[in-house]
Formats: structure tokens, sequence, C-alpha cells
């Protein structure tokens, strides 16, 4: 083969790649930011009291550069839609409209609108569907993580895999959130539950199940985000999660490492790491931390240098799990852009795409069954196999399933069906679990004009009935913590 037949192999693909040299943006275009020093924005301690809470926060930062109208379209968003409320460090603002230079007022306006991680953490009214701004089967905890508690906390839904939340705090909080009915503050159309136990007690019970339940060896360390946990806390937990024998593999959950990579970087907890690190070595368990990004331009070199330490100080590994989301990454460029940032810009490995979850307000982010397979199809075979991420389904009350796993597809309907091979924690005397087929609705505005008109017909509950259904699902949740 020649040169040049080689090099039009590689220039004339669907995909072309190219490797790209990470860029911290220039956090002074911003007026608020104008005088912040490299020493400031280095500083975890900066980072979190500068995050923005409102759209008070949000005017002071960015100034007449956005019109009024967008400040609005937040206000209303937050009054009426939004299931989070808002928190984004100074670190995740700063990759929003990262080129962008101002020209006057108004003139960030339109490119903050299209901007694709401002579409996720700060979701404004005009983004959501006014159609279906929920699915009828959406609910506040889509994966029923609750009722597969086993402690208060701890979800045990796979046979050798647990769910730890130690906290309900996150440094940032994501519009589209899986856990929004307990993570974060309560907003006016979510009013938020909260955990009844005091924290070393529910810690405590949590590592007593362990102990008792010898068939569990992987522990994903979640809230929440741990890096809102005080570390000599959590070093003490994770201690004696490695004095658990049948304990193998810790996954320590952390979107800060996106989006306060400061915190990560701090000299004391990297030496706290180690310990870990060095103890988990000592006893053949293997320790990791998972993160989560949904879009190239997050990945900077903060994040990069954040993702190595942990590497340095003896990590097994760095994995970032993504959501597919309408308007930030539903394409195979971008998802490819994002996975390449990730493994050769910052050594953090594409692992998994998560499809959006059902929960209310979200359908303007969420793809079909059918549109996530074709994404894996056409992002296969560009990356290394062992970095090519899988997108999944996370199916209630059975688990992540890769989309191309289903059993049935009603594609008018938009209704997928799914089957699995081991019960959760709450069917242990169900005779049907291995045998049932479990349902997963795509968004309806996807369908067909006659599948959009069944679930017109047959599926919109009126103002009353989302309420109804909304405090009822709420008071069974606050039942159910209360009972712990």
């Amino acid at each position: 083969m020649s040169i040049d037949t080689a090099t039009s192999l590689t220039t004339e693909q669907p995909y072309a790649y190219r490797r790209v040299e990470l860029v911290e943006p220039d956090w002074t275009r911003f007026p608020g930011w104008a005088d912040v020093t490299a020493e400031e924005w280095a500083s975890v301690q900066w980072q979190r009291a500068h995050c923005v809470k409102n759209v008070k926060q949000l005017r002071e930062l960015l100034g007449d550069l956005v019109d009024d109208r967008f400040y609005e379209d937040l206000e209303r968003d937050q009054a009426e839609r939004a299931t989070m409320s808002m928190l984004v460090p100074p670190q995740m603002m700063n990759t929003m409209v990262p080129d962008f230079e101002p020209r006057g007022a108004g003139s960030m306006t339109e490119a903050l609108y299209a901007d694709p991680i401002r579409h996720y953490m700060i979701p404004v009214f005009s983004d959501r569907r006014t159609d279906w701004p929920s699915h009828p089967h959406a609910t506040r905890d889509s994966l029923h993580e609750h009722d597969m508690w086993v402690t208060e906390g701890l979800t045990h839904r796979y046979p050798t895999k647990v769910l730890a939340e130690l906290l309900p705090t996150c440094p940032q909080y994501c519009g589209h959130c899986t856990r929004m009915d307990l993570v974060g503050n309560s907003t006016p159309v979510i009013d938020k539950l909260k955990f009844a136990g005091k924290p070393n007690d529910r810690l405590k019970d949590m590592l007593d199940y362990l102990r008792q339940n010898p068939a569990v060896r992987d522990v994903v360390v979640s809230g929440g985000d741990v890096a809102n946990m005080p570390w000599p806390r959590l070093e003490a937990f994770l201690t004696e999660l490695l004095e658990i024998e049948n304990i193998r593999d810790i996954r320590l959950a952390s979107k800060a490492l996106i989006g306060l990579p400061q915190h990560w970087l701090q000299p004391d907890l990297l030496e706290g790491l180690s310990r870990v690190a060095t103890t988990a070595r000592s006893r053949g368990v293997s320790i990791a931390m998972h993160t989560h990004t949904n879009h190239a331009n997050s990945v900077t070199p903060l994040v990069a240098q954040a993702a190595g330490a942990m590497l340095d100080v003896g990590l097994r590994d760095v994995r970032n799990q993504g959501v597919l989301l309408n308007g930030v990454n539903a394409d195979p460029h971008a998802l490819l852009d994002l996975c390449f940032r990730l493994l050769d810009g910052a050594q953090i490995m594409p692992y998994y795409f998560y499809m959006c979850d059902m929960i209310p307000f979200s359908e303007h982010w969420r793809v079909s069954v059918a549109d996530a397979q074709r994404l894996q199809h056409h992002i296969m075979g560009y990356l290394p196999g062992y970095a090519t991420p899988r997108i999944v389904c996370d199916v209630p009350f059975v688990g992540k399933r890769w989309v191309h796993q289903l059993a049935d597809y009603d594609h008018e309907h938009g209704i997928s069906y799914w089957t699995k091979n081991y019960r959760t924690s709450i069917e242990a005397t169900d005779a049907e679990a291995l045998t049932r087929h479990y349902e997963y609705y795509d968004p309806i505005h996807t369908l067909p004009e006659s599948g959009q008109q069944w679930w017109a017909e047959h599926g919109r509950l009126d103002e009353t009935a989302l309420k109804a259904a909304e405090m009822a699902e709420a008071s069974r949740r606050t039942a159910a913590l209360q009972a712990w």
C-alpha cells in the first residue's frame, strides 16, 4: 500500500481523528472573574466559595454579556421545572463558551444557549419540551434504588455488587441527576427526601451488612459525591471496608474530578489516598475512581493533572461514566471527541454512556433505545477495544444492559422489553424474577405519529393525576426512610 493510499484511508473516514492539546479556558473573559489570579483559581477553597448558586450570582459573573431573556428563562425553569438546585463550580462554569471573545452587551447570549455543558448544568425553561416534559412513567427514583436498600443508603441490586450512598450532596448539581429525589437542596417542584439515620450509624450499618454477606465483593462508594465527605471520615470508612475479607473491588464515585479537580489535588488528600491505595494493594484489592463527564470541553489540563495524580498515588484506574444527552453529546462525533480527549489527554478510561433515566422533566435530554443502538454502532472501530465505551440502558428493577441486549422492541409505541439473570435484594421469593420481561420507554416525541397518538390517548395524565401520583410516591419514599 502506498503512502498516498494509507493517507486516504485515514482522512476519508466518517470520523477524522485529530489529537487535541488540552487548554484551560481563560476565566478572565467573564466580567466577574476579570481579576482572579492563577493562585486563586488553583485553590479549592476559592473554587467552593465562588460557586454559582443562583440567578443573581450568574448575573454578577456574566454581567450584560447575556441578555435578560436568558436570565428570565432560567428563573422560570428554576420555579417550574428544575429537579436540581443550581450549583456550578467556577472550574465547570469556565468550560462553557470556552472560546468566546466579548463583543459588547448581549454578545454571549446565543453562544451560552447553544453551549453543551450549559445545557445540562444550567438548564433553562426553553430547553424543556412542552408536549411531553415528563414521560408518564417517569418517577423520582426511576431505578428504584431505595426499594433495594438493605440498610439506609446501601442498594443491593446486583448479586456481587452494592452501591453505598454515603452522603446526599455534591460539589456541583447536574440537571439530569438520577438521584434527584434525595441529592441536593429542594426545589419549588421537588421536595427532597432526607436520610433518617445519623451519618456514623448509617456507615456502621453498611459495613455490618457487608461483613455478614460474603457474596458481595464490589462496593461503589458514592452519594452524592465523595468529594463532599471530609477526608478523615472517608478514609476511615475505606480503611474499614478494606478490612472486610470479601471486598475485592472499591470504586470511588466523584464528578468533582471533572467539576472541581482542585479538590483531588490537595496534598493532604493525596497523602491519604496513597495510604488507602497502599493498603488496598497489600490486600489484593482493586481501588479505582469513576467520574462523570459528558462533553470534550470539560477535559482541561487541571482535570488531566488530577486524574494523573489519582494514578500516581496508586489507584488502579480512572474511568468515565457519561450520560447520553440530546443537545450535549448524542452524536457519534461528539462521543468520539470526548473519548479521545479523555484517553489521550487525561488518561481517563471511557467506560460507559448511560441513557438518561426517566426522571421528571427529562424528556428533552433523553434518546430512544434505537438511537442509542445507532450511536453504539457509529463509535465502534475507532477506539481501542478496551477503551470503547458500552452504551447501556439502566432498566428499572433490572440494572445496566447493553443497548443491544433487549429481548423485544415495540418501535411504534417505544417500549423495549428486557430480561435479567439474577435477583435483586427485593426478589428473594419472586419465582418469576428471571423469566419476566421488564419495560423501558422511549421518549414519546421520538415515536412515529401513530405511536405518539396512542400515548396521547392512553398515557397522558392530567395535572391532578400527576400531582396525586407524585404525592403518593413521595409518601412511600418518606415512609421507607422513616422505617430505617
